[in-house]
């Protein structure tokens, strides 16, 4: 196979991480995971089995750390931020469960997938079953301006999964139908989770926006390094195959953007692995070649860092301070990131 290309992504410079936010967060953070594994419980031993597989595969629980964060950061004082936490975790989880199924995942995180270990018809039922946690966690909270913002963002992540069907395998897709495609698959649910925040501390509609965008923005940054991993990143950190998304057929921005800027050759290249699924031997490595002599990896990049710097100015009605500038390092970790 040839080289996968990586990325010069300032090496030179120190490293943003998620560091700041899991010790500022950390006593509550070990609340969120009591609450998980409580309510992942169930006399039927296999979804306990099979929800923790997926919730103890390491993930870097970044979504439910933004309601925590973002809560504290308006200056809310109380517990019902732990709960919510939890079913956005849920909420995550499940969408993984699923999300594998369909493109038929086996490795996640490092790990084989849920679907790969029991089967696809399990891990869509307990997939079922953590949305249905989820949803028990936001009534039993009480708030129905939190059960909208979280439920809505629930709708808009399925519909974000659907329009990634329809627009898979079709070069002519645009980068704003793209955009649309991320903005609701990931980018919705990290906007809700920051924005519930500012909802607990009843903060007004002005602040509850701003970390909201600061959420959207942080998503979309984090989805297109995740594209772009997906032809750069190596295997050992990344934690699933590289190429995954070529070999599925999915437009991603790396694809758009070599597509656009390649001859009529490459262009039949991309058509015939991408439209026609017609790949073979060495398809991925030219891929690969594309993607990096075209320069879309690079530009992937710049954008990415564009998204995560409005991030960060959505930050700036807040006070500054240790939380403030730990969520700005998370939308810095987001571009900078190799798994």
């Amino acid at each position: 196979m040839a080289p996968v290309p990586i990325i010069d992504r300032d090496r030179e410079r120190p490293q943003a991480s998620l560091d700041p936010l899991f010790r500022l967060l950390s006593a509550d953070l070990d609340r969120v995971n009591a609450v998980i594994v409580e309510r992942m419980d169930s006399p039927v031993a296999l979804i306990p089995q099979l929800a923790g597989h997926i919730v103890s595969a390491g993930g870097k629980r970044l979504r439910p750390m933004l309601t925590l964060a973002c809560a504290r950061l308006c200056g809310y004082r109380g517990d019902r931020h732990i709960a919510l936490a939890a079913a956005v975790e849920f909420i995550h989880t499940a969408t993984l469960l699923h999300d594998d199924v369909v493109d038929d995942s086996g490795l996640r995180r490092g790990r084989d997938t849920a679907n790969a270990v029991w089967g696809n018809k399990p891990a869509v039922l307990v997939g079922d079953f953590l949305f249905a946690r989820a949803f028990q966690l936001m009534v039993e909270d009480g708030s129905l301006r939190v059960l909208d913002i979280l439920s809505r963002a629930a709708a808009i992540i399925a519909e974000g999964e659907v329009h990634q069907l329809i627009t898979a395998n079709d070069t002519a897709t645009t980068e704003a139908a793209y955009l649309e495609v991320i903005e609701a698959k990931t980018a919705a649910l990290f906007a809700a989770a920051s924005r519930i925040g500012a909802v607990l501390a009843e903060r007004p509609i002005d602040e509850e926006e701003a970390l909201a965008r600061f959420g959207r923005n942080l998503g979309i940054a984090y989805q297109l390094i995740d594209d772009m991993l997906d032809f750069s990143a190596r295997p050992s950190e990344f934690g699933k195959s590289v190429g995954d998304d070529f070999r599925d057929g999915k437009i991603t921005l790396p694809i758009l953007i070599a597509f656009a800027r390649g001859d009529g050759e490459e262009r039949a290249f991309w058509r015939r692995t991408l439209e026609q699924g017609e790949q073979g031997p060495g398809d991925l490595e030219r891929a690969l070649r594309l993607v990096e002599r075209r320069g879309a990896l690079v530009e992937t990049l710049a954008r990415a860092r564009v998204y995560a710097a409005a991030a960060v100015e959505a930050l700036s009605p807040f006070p500054a301070g240790p939380l403030r500038h730990a969520l700005a390092e998370a939308a810095s970790f987001a571009t900078e990131r190799g798994f």
